[in-house]
């Protein structure tokens, strides 16, 4: 199967391990992208693509589509109408989350309806389009991130064995992860805690060292204003990780039956699972419901999409 692929941010992690996983189920696949310049989240220096840009990639798109592929999958919202102007393919849309619930979410849901396929991150986007959609999270690598002794990754790191750690794996400066809150309610935590308490953020590592700060934090934390299938918790939860969340994305969905974990809808109630967390400190039972989101079986399920298309 060769499968053409449209993207906004081709360095994209996640969707680098989508088309490595697809390739081990057959699937070869090309990718474009629009012209200008991606605006990352944790750089809105950078100068975001103009509407001139997406209209030099429509003449790309349409050529490309008459070679010889069997499909073409957009990925994130606003590629989808370079998509569905082309004639000659069927169309797989995925909605990676702020495609959907930020500013060009109305754009979206209009072209979901013209789409072949359409794939989310989880229930909560599937509620909000009024389409038939496939539920496929982004996959978690289980064979990279797996638990290890919380000791011996605490030396590596340079965390203090005796201090309880919080991992916030985001940069303070997203906004939409809410680091001030994870401040706050980090240290009313502490005040209840019988231990001196440390939130670490961490960011800028390569995508291996990850596991090595999961398995030497204490407990995640996630104070998120809006998700769609936050990678970090999957991620924690392969490594026995516990989880305390804002009841965001489908991380509910996630968390079932996981603990310690806690799904949370105010900041008392952060703060309460932390200090569950971190007053008896020990490992989740993860790792069984992240093998239901892994990468491996991301693949097959995507792949069992484009050959329903096809058929």
């Amino acid at each position: 199967m060769r499968v053409l692929n449209l993207v906004t941010n081709t360095e994209a992690r996640f969707y680098k391990e989508q088309l490595r996983v697809l390739r081990g189920h057959g699937v070869r696949s090309e990718t474009l992208a629009p012209p200008g310049t991606h605006t990352h989240a944790v750089d809105e220096s950078v100068t975001r693509r103009s509407p001139t840009d997406y209209l030099r990639f429509f003449p790309t798109v349409f050529r490309a589509a008459f070679d010889d592929y069997d499909l073409l999958h957009a990925n994130y919202g606003l590629t989808a109408p370079m998509a569905l102007a082309q004639p000659n393919l069927p169309v797989v849309l995925t909605l990676w989350g702020s495609d959907l619930f930020g500013e060009y979410g109305w754009l979206s849901r209009r072209c979901a309806h013209r789409c072949d396929a359409v794939v989310v991150m989880s229930e909560e986007m599937a509620t909000e389009l009024d389409v038939p959609c496939h539920v496929i999270p982004h996959g978690v690598d289980c064979q990279r991130f797996r638990p290890g002794s919380k000791s011996q990754a605490r030396d590596r790191v340079g965390w203090d064995r005796s201090t309880r750690h919080v991992l916030f794996p985001y940069p303070p400066s997203r906004t939409v992860k809410d680091f001030p809150r994870a401040e706050r309610v980090v240290e009313a935590a502490s005040q209840r805690v019988d231990a001196p308490v440390e939130l670490q953020t961490v960011s800028g590592v390569t995508h291996d060292e990850m596991s090595t700060y999961y398995n030497a934090a204490d407990v995640l934390l996630l104070p998120s204003k809006s998700e769609g299938s936050p990678n970090s918790v999957k991620e924690a939860m392969a490594c026995n990780l516990p989880v305390v969340t804002t009841d965001v994305g489908d991380v509910r969905e996630r968390l079932a039956g996981v603990e310690p974990s806690h799904v949370c809808d105010s900041d008392e109630e952060l703060v309460a699972g932390l200090v569950d967390v971190l007053a008896d400190p020990r490992r989740s039972n993860g790792r069984p419901a992240a093998r239901d989101v892994s990468l491996e079986r991301m693949g097959e399920r995507l792949r069992d999409v484009y050959e329903s298309v096809l058929e």
